[in-house]
């Protein structure tokens, strides 16, 4: 009898874990964007209404657009990283460069961040060096911008895209890429049609991964962009702590959830695609 439920006695504290740290705040969130400031609760709209005004919609569209071009410049930059700590000999000697590539990933992500603005600043690295060298006379301003956004966010996410784009390309059957070379496929073929659609499953994961962190991140954009850079992230934080208004900060907070669930589902609507396709077979030619 205590073996046929000892698998729901094993659940019981991960069950508790989720009720009490998803579902019941989850359920307040809902709760309060719903509800009138400062009254006991009357149902309203209006929280969600000020979400499609042209301020907020201009915040959501430069989070959506800076977060899009991280998640593609880590997939980039992700691909040939993964591609290469697959192909090296030996499971201990690959072993050790996936434990350097993850180390910083050990350092608190704060940490991480504020790095990127000494680096980054006037008096930085960079500005110093590019100085001594000849090339500039003043110091560029690299920070409060999109650009250090972007950089910042591809720096602490990136790990999040080579990880299960590795794990893909290192259980691709190395006979499928020899079999395509005697074929004829090089170059581009050979990625196009061998290698990213038996990892496609990798490369939606490291997307999902890197997306869904950039699109409600408030560090990065708050140290890196400053205060004239605000993303959804800052919106939801700004409400929340500085204006008191948990009312539109759980409709804005709500809308993101429903955001992020509609691209996971177009997400697994591309790896669905991808598996029917490669279920057909190679094209090679």
């Amino acid at each position: 009898m205590l073996k046929k439920y000892s698998y729901k006695i094993r659940a019981m504290p991960y069950l508790i874990w989720t009720v009490l740290f998803t579902a019941i705040p989850l359920f307040f969130i809902i709760y309060y964007s719903f509800k009138v400031k400062d009254k006991n609760f009357v149902f309203t709209l209006d929280n969600y209404k000020k979400f499609f005004t042209p301020t907020y919609v201009k915040i959501i569209f430069v989070s959506l657009k800076l977060s899009l071009i991280s998640t593609f410049l880590c997939f980039l930059f992700g691909f040939p990283a993964g591609l290469f700590l697959s192909r090296i000999e030996g499971e201990k000697r690959r072993n050790i460069f996936v434990l350097f590539f993850i180390m910083p990933l050990w350092t608190n992500f704060l940490l991480r961040t504020y790095s990127w603005m000494s680096i980054f600043r006037e008096q930085g690295i960079i500005n110093q060096m590019l100085i001594n060298i000849g090339i500039i006379s003043q110091p560029i301003k690299f920070l409060n911008n999109n650009f250090a956004i972007i950089i910042g966010m591809i720096y602490n996410f990136l790990p999040f895209m080579v990880l299960p784009i590795y794990t893909a390309l290192i259980n691709i059957d190395k006979e499928y890429i020899e079999c395509a070379k005697d074929l004829g496929a090089r170059g581009k073929d050979l990625f196009f049609r061998i290698l990213l659609p038996l990892s496609f499953k990798g490369v939606i994961s490291g997307c999902i991964m890197v997306f869904m962190p950039s699109v409600t991140t408030f560090i990065i954009s708050d140290l890196l962009g400053g205060s004239q850079n605000m993303l959804v992230g800052n919106l939801i934080q700004r409400e929340f702590l500085q204006a008191r208004n948990w009312e539109t900060g759980s409709s804005i907070s709500i809308i993101m959830i429903c955001i992020i669930f509609a691209s996971l589902f177009i997400f697994k609507k591309l790896v669905k695609q991808s598996e029917n396709e490669i279920s057909e077979g190679f094209r090679i030619w």
